[in-house]
């Protein structure tokens, strides 16, 4: 007996099979898989996800103007503290005692959401170029920036994204188009 419609079964198209955080491949062992986007104007706030699961984003209420940042241990992939440090209006200085303390190996996800840089001084992106940005002393008013980065890092960090705000090729009026980035970030190892 043939059911009605199983005939079409074998033709139909695979599902594109989808690994942590909607990356289209998994990440190797002893690699973190995540995938970020900075806000979208001052509409669409940014998302973080690392192994699957969401950090930051307007549905967890956690994200904010300026700089979403997300500490996570670099060994084990958890969650140390997540906050948004509004580079605008806000106080430098909290973004300072919150980044000058990280321990070695700690990494640090960052998205740009409105204005990532008006408050920023030169220790911010000294601290930054030090997590292994290549882009930070280039940020500015309404740029798009995305950046993962670690303490201890000797190389600058392979996962960053900065895209200008310019009048001649914004996607929206007055800011850069939103950035995404994934990838698989190694593990640290554990101190034996």
């Amino acid at each position: 007996m043939r059911l009605a419609g199983q005939e079409n079964s074998v033709t139909a198209e695979p599902r594109a099979r989808k690994y942590k955080c909607g990356l289209p491949q998994p990440c190797p062992e002893e690699h973190l898989a995540f995938r970020m986007v900075s806000g979208a104007a001052n509409v669409i706030g940014p998302k973080i996800c690392l192994e699957d699961r969401m950090l930051m984003s307007s549905v967890k209420d956690n994200v904010g103007r300026g700089l979403n940042i997300a500490l996570v241990n670099g060994v084990n992939g958890d969650l140390i503290e997540a906050r948004a440090f509004d580079m605008w209006a806000g106080d430098v200085n909290d973004l300072l005692k919150f980044i000058r303390p990280l321990h070695e190996g700690t990494l640090v996800f960052v998205a740009s959401y409105d204005d990532p840089a008006t408050k920023m001084n030169e220790e911010t992106r000294k601290l930054f170029s030090d997590l292994g940005s290549k882009n930070v002393k280039d940020l500015a008013f309404r740029d798009s920036w995305v950046f993962v980065g670690a303490k201890g890092v000797q190389n600058k960090s392979p996962f960053e994204q900065h895209m200008k705000n310019s009048k001649h090729t914004n996607k929206y009026e007055g800011w850069p188009e939103a950035l995404e980035m994934e990838g698989c970030i190694p593990r640290r190892p554990t101190a034996s």
